[in-house]
């Protein structure tokens, strides 16, 4: 019996046998139904990580079929996601340029990452450290980074260059002075895009395959318009001088990047060794080293980006006629006269080393691999490790909230239990072995998954059958993506990112709580200023979330208590009700421990200060969950000097496992037996019963009272 727990838990997809043909017919439905959605996404997420748009159809295969196989929801879908994918861009484009191979490199390592650190907190049950990650700090990440989304896809909607340099921010300000050279076809495009899917939307026959129409309809007009047009070309070919030195430039400048970058690595690996060895010498001449290396690839990457600004604002023109064999672009408006152009206008799309890649037209998908994503090794480069490591944590704790959020949801309609140990070992696994096959992080779509639940979905294999439909796509059907428009996957991304921007949960928050809206406040704003390290948004929002925490419990709730006219015990200030001159009873509202024990005794003392003729303080510990060393310790204290003035500490409500430490310690020996009671109302009675003097004391109990 141990042992087929032991098994079940290994391999938690054989809970899924036997299975009925109806069940798999159910998930056959649901699998395909998804895969028409999740092919057009999945690319469009590629392209918002930073990668070319065919890893998005990889990380939708290997950590679909493993997500679904090891994690213990039966309907959540492992994918690419918006959030993960920018974050994945986020960690990785100060490291290495866009859609390079170190760029590829460190991602699948970012995934790899990502998949050991939930697996490990998946095997020694950390699931519940999510915890420590509020709510209201997820509330305000998700909605700057769905601005964050949206707003990174300007550029490919309006077909205009983007900057790429430390702050997103600088980022979006600079591409807005190219909005003059919006590329009106791309922006048609966009247009039409968009009208089609809210169109078809509202047909519920074609409102679930609406993406995939929208893809369609779009790839085969661009074709059939001739949308994109792209040119190899030399820097030789640009007849200005000036411009030609600026290209050459830039590429010169890519190149000593890059060379910087490995001399980085390799200075660094060997000031470990050094540091290892002890050599002192050798680790300061080698930190002074790596210092410099650093001002020059800042001093180098800041130039190298205003003048790749400066290419971006040029426009060209392109002579009709051929010179030995190569066509001559021309600054716009500088054309030499009775030298005929082709009528369009040209601007240089990329640069790589000696090569040009001249554009007229929109951006297209252009050509995808055909076939399955082929096994590789992620570079287990310790620095590159120590660099993504933070990002890693964070992408691993936010894609595991999402994932368990969504499993949650499904559960209360099938009434599935959830196990969020479980789910992190499957996440972990789907990273992991999605690392090795040449998918980016990746995690549980909410999107894929609402698809599952709504298509009947009842078992893993609904994943299994997406995962098939997907490999079906990469072996046949990549050439019918080659003039797809990037503008359409990223008027699906500008949905996506809609459905992530939720006002009014923000409002809701707010008003539930002041302290939980300036944790999203603040959480929001962070995140949008530092983008791209979106990490630092999480971070900031989480720690103030405990700081606030913190300081709440520091100074919990203290009320001086008075007799209602229904006989219920209540705060005498807010309700306005007059004290008793004989016993002051106080009630505590929180753990009693060592960041408040000082707040618990100035509160006694001081209304021992305002009531200096009591002759009894009683403590109302209903709401004390919690004693520690110093809780206890300070009970002691405050007796002792009460007694010395000649008052009697009495206690009432207190818990099983206050008293438990009061037993241990002694403490409640100390105090006596019968200075502590179950209720308020009997500690009042007995001490009335002592003091027959005061008849009509406002505090003193009717024949039946309640305490509030």
């Amino acid at each position: 019996m141990v042992a087929n727990g032991v098994v079940m838990r290994l391999l938690p997809f054989l809970n899924w046998f036997p299975i009925r043909s109806v069940v798999l017919r159910d998930d056959l439905i649901a699998g395909i139904t998804g895969a028409l959605v999740l092919v057009p996404k999945a690319m469009a997420y590629a392209q918002l990580s930073g990668l070319p748009v065919y890893f998005g159809l990889y990380t939708a295969l290997v950590p679909a079929f493993l997500g679904a196989l090891w994690g213990s929801s039966r309907q959540l879908a492992t994918g690419p996601v918006a959030v993960v994918s920018l974050m994945t861009a986020a960690a990785v484009t100060p490291l290495a340029v866009p859609l390079s191979d170190e760029f590829v490199g460190l991602a699948l390592l970012l995934a790899l990452l990502v998949g050991v650190i939930q697996l490990l907190l998946g095997v020694v049950k950390l699931g519940t450290i999510v915890n420590f990650v509020s709510h209201p700090v997820i509330l305000g990440f998700m909605n700057a980074a769905a601005i964050i989304i949206a707003l990174s896809q300007l550029d490919m909607l309006l077909g205009i260059p983007k900057g790429r340099s430390d702050s997103f921010l600088k980022d979006m300000w600079e591409m807005f002075s190219y909005l003059p050279q919006t590329h009106l076809p791309t922006l048609a495009m966009s247009l039409l895009a968009m009208v089609l899917m809210v169109g078809l939307k509202k047909i519920s026959i074609l409102a679930k395959p609406s993406v995939l129409l929208v893809v369609v309809i779009t790839a085969l007009l661009s074709q059939f318009l001739g949308f994109a047009h792209k040119e190899k070309g030399a820097p030789e070919q640009i007849a200005t001088a000036a411009v030609r030195n600026l290209v050459t430039g830039i590429a010169n400048a890519d190149q000593r990047i890059t060379d910087l970058m490995g001399e980085f690595t390799t200075q660094s690996a060997q000031l470990r060794a050094a540091a290892k060895e002890g050599d002192a010498r050798a680790v300061i001449d080698l930190n002074h080293s790596i210092n410099m290396l650093n001002l020059d690839l800042d001093a180098l990457r800041k130039s190298n980006h205003l003048s790749q600004s400066q290419l971006n604002k040029m426009r060209f023109e392109r002579a009709k006629e051929l010179e030995k064999g190569r066509a001559i672009y021309y600054l716009q408006g500088s054309v030499p006269p009775g030298v005929a152009t082709d009528g369009r206008t040209w601007h240089v799309k990329k640069i790589s080393k000696d090569e040009l890649q001249m554009s007229s037209g929109g951006d297209v998908v252009g050509t995808i691999p055909a076939g399955l994503p082929g096994f590789r090794l992620p570079k287990l480069d310790l620095d590159s490790v120590l660099v993504l490591l933070t990002s890693a944590l964070i992408i691993s704790l936010v894609a595991f909230m999402e994932s368990i959020s969504m499993a949650k949801a499904m559960s209360t309609r099938t009434k599935q239990l959830i196990d969020p140990n479980q789910e992190l070992i499957g996440q972990g696994i789907a990273n992991i072995g999605g690392a090795f096959f040449q998918a980016y992080p990746a995690c549980g779509s909410f999107t894929g998954s609402a698809i599952n639940l709504q298509a009947g979905a009842k078992t893993g294999f609904a994943m299994v059958f997406n995962g098939v439909f997907v490999a079906v796509t990469l072996l046949f059907l990549t050439p019918y993506l080659y003039h797809l428009p990037k503008a359409v996957l990223a008027v699906i991304i500008l949905f996506a990112a809609s459905s992530l921007i939720t006002p009014t949960a923000i409002k809701h928050t707010w008003q539930a709580s002041r302290i939980d809206g300036l944790v999203v406040l603040v959480t929001f704003v962070v995140t949008l200023v530092a983008a791209p390290h979106l990490d630092k948004g999480i971070m900031v929002g989480t720690v103030l979330s405990l700081c606030l925490f913190l300081y709440h419990t520091m100074k919990p709730r203290v009320a001086i208590l008075g007799r209602c006219q229904d006989g219920t015990l209540r705060d005498a200030k807010v309700n306005n009700l007059p004290v008793s001159s004989l016993v002051t009873a106080i009630r505590f509202d929180g753990r009693l421990y060592f960041a408040n024990v000082a707040y618990f005794e100035d509160a006694v003392l001081h209304a021992i200060a305002e009531h200096p003729s009591v002759s009894y303080i009683l403590i109302v510990g209903d709401g004390i969950n919690d004693i520690d060393s110093s809780g206890e310790e300070i009970i002691h204290s405050i007796k002792d000097r009460l007694k010395e003035q000649g008052i009697e500490m009495i206690f009432s409500g207190l818990k099983k496992q206050v008293l438990d430490v009061m037993r241990a310690t002694g403490l409640l020996d100390n105090i006596g037996q019968d200075h502590c009671f179950a209720t308020a109302d009997m500690a009042l009675d007995a001490i009335f019963a002592r003091e027959t003097t005061h008849i009509d004391d406002p505090l003193r109990p009717s024949s039946s009272h309640n305490m509030a």
